[in-house]
């Protein structure tokens, strides 16, 4: 058995049709037919079951596929490995983020990190704080910048930045004129707001806040990235109350407006498996 057996075994088990994955694997018909009845008299069992109206995975086909997929995956696995470590990489970090942490610091930080610990590769993903929790807790990532203090209690976690609201303004409107927001020139302005699905405690903060300071709005726009609710705001949808850190996201023709001193703030959670971070990368994140 070769892994060759176990790539044309993988195709085909996802095609259920010789042709299809004959194209994909950029093969013909007949070498693909050989090596799979190559693949099956080395095991010893029938692997798919074929007649006139196509092909389908035996039971043992159906068990032999998870194991193939695995194989194959380590062995990938592995062959990256080995070409990190001949490119000098020892080790490698991987980064969950939500989008606002590259107006937060991060992306400076990090390079700050990789100047001083160039055989540490870094990869970067973007997902939502409830993603972010999860892949922690598959072994998926081994880092992540998350908006709850929700976090589970075999997880390290610290408090990366603490940071007031604003109030994001279409640059037009009549409540973006003057130094300070007057919430009453708010009152017919629809709220664009961060998606509860994504994040529920952003959520409930932008409610609360719009209490505090006197606005009851209609919520008529729900997003999943702070990034679009400013976009959203510059086409002139409605307004949002966002995080301080969305000032530097370079979005033009929006205004920010400072809003009255409040006790709810955009919390950033610094967290992370214990023996899974490089060291030195927590004392570069963390002020």
């Amino acid at each position: 058995m070769e892994f060759r057996h176990l790539r044309y075994f993988i195709v085909l088990a996802e095609e259920l049709h010789f042709g299809r994955a004959a194209r994909r694997l950029n093969i013909s018909q007949p070498p693909l037919s050989f090596n799979i009845k190559q693949l099956e008299a080395s095991l010893g069992v029938q692997l798919f079951s074929r007649n006139s109206h196509g092909v389908r995975l035996t039971p043992a086909g159906e068990a032999f596929r998870k194991s193939a997929q695995r194989v194959l995956a380590e062995a990938g696995a592995a062959t990256v490995q080995a070409r990190e470590v001949a490119a000098g990489v020892t080790s490698r970090v991987r980064i969950g983020f939500v989008g606002s942490m590259l107006f937060r610091g991060l992306p400076e930080r990090l390079a700050e990190f990789r100047a001083d610990h160039p055989q540490v590769q870094v990869e970067l993903t973007e997902l939502n704080s409830a993603e972010q929790l999860d892949a922690l807790a598959r072994g998926t990532i081994d880092l992540g910048f998350v908006h709850t203090d929700r976090i589970a209690g075999d997880l390290q976690h610290a408090l990366y930045m603490s940071e007031p609201f604003v109030c994001c303004l279409p640059a037009g409107h009549e409540a973006a004129r003057g130094k300070a927001l007057v919430p009453a020139r708010l009152r017919d302005v629809p709220l664009v707001l961060f998606s509860r699905g994504a994040s529920p405690d952003y959520y409930e903060r932008v409610v609360s806040l719009c209490a505090l300071i006197g606005w009851d709005p209609l919520v008529r726009h729900e997003v999943r990235h702070w990034l679009s609710v400013v976009a959203l705001v510059r086409k002139g949808m409605g307004a949002a109350l966002v995080p301080r850190a969305l000032m530097d996201s370079g979005v033009a023709d929006v205004v920010f407006k400072p809003l009255p001193e409040s006790p709810v703030r955009s919390d950033v959670h610094l967290v992370w498996r214990e023996r899974q971070v490089p060291e030195g990368l927590l004392q570069c994140l963390l002020p």
